[in-house]
Order: C-alpha cells, then sequence, then structure tokens
C-alpha cells in the first residue's frame, strides 16, 4: 500500500457513547435570547396595549401600572440577557453504553438517567430558530410514567441524530 493511499484512509468517527460530560452547543444559548426576545416582545406589547386602554379608560390606575409595567420590562430584559448563558452554564449530558444521563438546573438541580432499555422511541426535532443554527432537540420516548418524555434541547443536529441512533435497538425491527 503505498504512503498516499495509508493517508486518505480515514480514522473512524468517534463514538458518541464517550462515557464524557458534554456541553450544550453554544449557539444554544443564541436560540434562547432569540425565543426569549420574541416571547418578551408579545408579553410586553400586550401589557403596553393593555395598559394604554386602561389609562384611556381609568387615569388614575397609571399610578399602579406604570411601575408595573417598567417591572416586567426589566425582568423581561434580563431573561433574555442574562437567563440563557446562566442555564447554558448549567447544562451537560453524558452518553454511555448503558444510556443517556442529562443535568441540568441553576437553582434545582435535575439528574435525568435514561437506560437504552426503557427508550421505546427516540425522535430529534427543529425549529426554525433551531434550524438556522444547526442545532437540534433529541426528544426520547420511555417504558414509564415519570419522566416518559425526556428532551434534551441544545444539540448539534449530527449530534443529535448519533445519539438517537445510538438509543436505538441494535436490530431495529424490535417489536415491543
Amino acid at each position: 500500500m503505498n504512503s498516499r493511499m495509508a493517508d486518505s484512509v480515514e480514522a473512524p468517527p468517534p463514538s458518541v457513547a464517550d462515557g464524557e460530560l458534554h456541553a450544550l452547543d453554544p449557539q444554544y444559548v443564541v436560540v434562547q435570547r432569540l425565543a426569549a426576545a420574541i416571547a418578551s416582545t408579545v408579553v410586553m406589547t400586550i401589557a403596553t396595549l393593555g395598559m394604554l386602554i386602561t389609562a384611556f379608560g381609568a387615569p388614575g390606575a397609571l399610578w399602579w401600572q406604570l411601575p408595573a409595567w417598567v417591572a416586567g420590562a426589566v425582568f423581561f430584559v434580563w431573561w433574555t440577557i442574562r437567563w440563557p448563558p446562566l442555564d447554558y452554564a448549567h447544562a451537560r449530558y453524558r452518553v454511555d453504553a448503558v444510556g443517556l444521563e442529562i443535568r441540568r438546573g441553576v437553582w434545582w438541580r435535575e439528574v435525568t438517567s435514561v437506560p437504552k432499555s426503557r427508550v421505546q422511541h427516540t425522535d430529534v426535532s427543529q425549529g426554525p430558530i433551531e434550524r438556522r443554527f444547526g442545532i437540534g432537540t433529541l426528544v426520547i420516548y420511555t417504558a414509564g410514567t415519570d419522566h416518559a418524555r425526556v428532551e434534551l434541547p441544545g444539540l448539534p443536529y449530527a449530534r443529535a441524530l448519533a445519539i438517537r441512533d445510538h438509543l436505538l435497538p441494535a436490530g431495529g425491527d424490535d417489536a415491543v
């Protein structure tokens, strides 16, 4: 075998089941910020219209409405700008031969373990904003009542597909 052919042979891609804790895709922060900005704009627009309509009907109501509106605006700005990086910093996942473990939570920490033996089926979804940034959400449906639907958002789309394939039964023809 000549050396040029040996160089062109690529190593197989690493398995997704490496047992290491992984962070979500950093683009997930941008996606969360955009989603929060859209939601905040809708809520604050409705609040502004409500405040204006009430102000014309009962002008004395502005003494409490304006401070409430400002407090709401401050909260939504914080929620749009500061919350996504906090959420991202506290979200990790691990894939190994046994299954999937998801760790998340800023104030209340939660660890969800999904063994491969409990997985009934999986989906990978993408909304329009996620699609624009190349990320997706892995959705796992399990055989159980508690945590019967487990979501892991913020994965690179190709990695979400690889994890989905890893969690499926080996033969793919398992009938339950």
